[in-house]
């Protein structure tokens, strides 16, 4: 019995759950493409992209130096003298050393690109997902899923706030809402279906037929009606007695 009990409580439990999910009112962003528009955004990646390519140029200048020593040891190997050799091999050592701590420190994960990207973009992605936030609560939506950071198979346009986003952020979005009412016209679960007319009832043919006819066809055609013969009559015109085959015999 108690088994029983727990399974029913389980059973409503995952009932109300799943209710309570299917009611949920669910629309979705595309981060990148609020990032890709949104000025703030625009300005902090350039400045992340200028610092990069700063550190790339440095990499490039070590590598320059490292090829150059290799060649130098490669070409003098055989007239240098121990030492000589000794100390060039230390050197190249060092820049290879060197090459690779610059590039771990700058790059690896928690790494100074990491705290840049932070440093910088962290206002900006408060200041996006704050608006996110204000127009699900306007447009009365329960939950916002972001397509840039996770796979949907498939959703309606006419549920994406992507370009609501931008316009409370300020952004000219006049391209971006005409190309979101095309795909939205363009979904075949957004065009409407013609209503179809319901047929109009037949009115009932009637089953009775003539009895006494057979060959009167049912209700809605002509009767085929077989004109009647001329009845002849039984006195001829101008005789006021029986003919003589309908006198009755005299005995």
């Amino acid at each position: 019995m108690k088994k029983h009990l727990l399974i029913f409580s389980i059973f409503l439990l995952l009932s109300s759950v799943a209710t309570t999910l299917f009611a949920q009112k669910v629309a979705f962003v595309v981060s990148d493409v609020i990032r890709d528009n949104f000025p703030e955004a625009r300005q902090a990646e350039q400045r992340i992209k200028s610092i990069v390519d700063d550190w790339k140029r440095e990499l490039e200048g070590l590598d320059k130096q490292i090829e150059d020593l290799k060649q130098e040891i490669a070409k003098n190997r055989l007239v240098w003298s121990d030492e000589e050799k000794s100390t060039k091999d230390k050197q190249l050592a060092d820049l290879q050393l060197s090459r690779k701590e610059f590039a771990r420190h700058k790059f690896e994960p928690g790494g100074e690109y990491d705290q840049v990207v932070k440093a910088m973009m962290k206002p900006i992605e408060e200041k996006i997902y704050a608006t996110v936030q204000q127009v699900a609560a306007d447009e009365g939506f329960d939950i916002v899923l972001d397509k840039s950071v996770m796979s949907l198979p498939y959703a309606n346009a006419k549920y994406d706030l992507t370009v609501k986003v931008l316009r409370k952020l300020g952004v000219n979005v006049e391209k971006l809402e005409a190309e979101l009412k095309e795909k939205i016209k363009k979904d075949p679960r957004n065009q409407r279906k013609k209503s179809k007319r319901a047929p109009g009832r037949r009115r009932r043919k009637s089953r009775s037929r003539s009895r006494s006819n057979p060959d009167i066809e049912r209700e809605g055609t002509t009767p085929n009606i077989k004109p009647q013969e001329e009845i002849k009559p039984l006195m001829e015109p101008g005789t006021e007695t029986l003919p003589d085959s309908l006198k009755p015999k005299l005995r």
